[in-house]
């Protein structure tokens, strides 16, 4: 988080990007303050790897426990570290790559690249999520030692590029791989409506929150937090909530759970 602050000026929402090109430009004063970091992260590796895969405690608790196969995976159109885990080879970077990522070739990171087998529990999705620390400190250092120098914004002018958004119509729908997996950005634009006319996103959580039901099946309740937690779930970025009472189901939606919020928060007050 010091690098990203160091880097772009924010320590979570980055902000970074814009119409044809970036914010900020990596300097090369930033450099041997992001290579720390690497190392940091390169010796941290090590003790992960061994605490997480070596330690037989750990194995026992997380090894066919949860298990998502690779049909439920593609029949729930599961997403990132949740999917490839069971043996899905999707990755957006790999299959749509865009920005710089066709120069990286970044490669679907599976479990079997490391123990030879695939079986879909909490325990793959540990791998999975720890050879993606090693694999994303790879693509790092590919960028820093191959970064071209130039312009950081196509159209420096960025009084020119907002008049252009102005004046432009249609709809887009584009893709990239988080951490948690493919983001679903949906956009449309109107002739002389200033803001987006209609902007939808669709989070990886969204989706791969359904692939609770089959890793859950036949489970103990105390493999529930093991496995909800496999997927790394931010609740947040669902917009909707189903509550099955008495197999009658009612949907709260993201205003009533707003509303709901508002009150629990008036009634604390007083």
């Amino acid at each position: 988080m010091d690098v990203l602050e160091l880097v772009n000026g924010n320590r979570v929402t980055k902000a970074i990007m814009m119409y044809g090109g970036v914010r900020r430009d990596i300097k090369e004063e930033h450099i041997p303050k992001i290579k720390e970091m690497l190392e940091c992260y390169k010796q941290a590796f090590g003790k992960l790897a061994k605490l997480f895969l070596e330690d037989k405690t750990i194995k026992m608790r997380t090894r066919e426990i949860g298990i998502l196969p690779y049909e439920e995976a593609i029949k729930l159109a599961t997403v990132g570290p949740t999917t490839r885990a069971s043996g899905v080879k999707k990755d957006v970077r790999q299959d749509m790559p865009y920005f710089a990522y066709p120069d990286f070739e970044v490669k679907a990171i599976t479990p079997d690249m490391l123990t030879g087998e695939t079986i879909g529990d909490t325990y793959d999705r540990i791998i999975v999520r720890l050879l993606e620390v090693k694999q994303s400190i790879e693509i790092i250092e590919q960028a820093l030692d191959e970064m071209p120098s130039g312009d950081i914004l196509a159209e420096p002018k960025i009084i020119k590029v907002i008049n252009q958004i102005k004046k432009a119509e249609g709809e887009a729908v584009a893709r990239h791989e988080a951490p948690r997996g493919e983001v679903i950005h949906y956009v449309k634009l109107k002739p002389g409506f200033e803001y987006l006319y209609a902007w939808k996103v669709r989070a990886p959580t969204y989706i791969n929150i359904l692939s609770w039901r089959p890793m859950l099946l036949d489970m103990q309740i105390a493999d529930i937090p093991i496995v909800a937690a496999s997927i790394d779930p931010c609740m947040s970025c669902t917009n909707r909530v189903v509550i099955v009472r008495n197999n009658k189901e009612e949907i709260l939606t993201a205003d009533d759970l707003h509303r709901l919020s508002v009150k629990k928060t008036r009634r604390l007050l007083r």
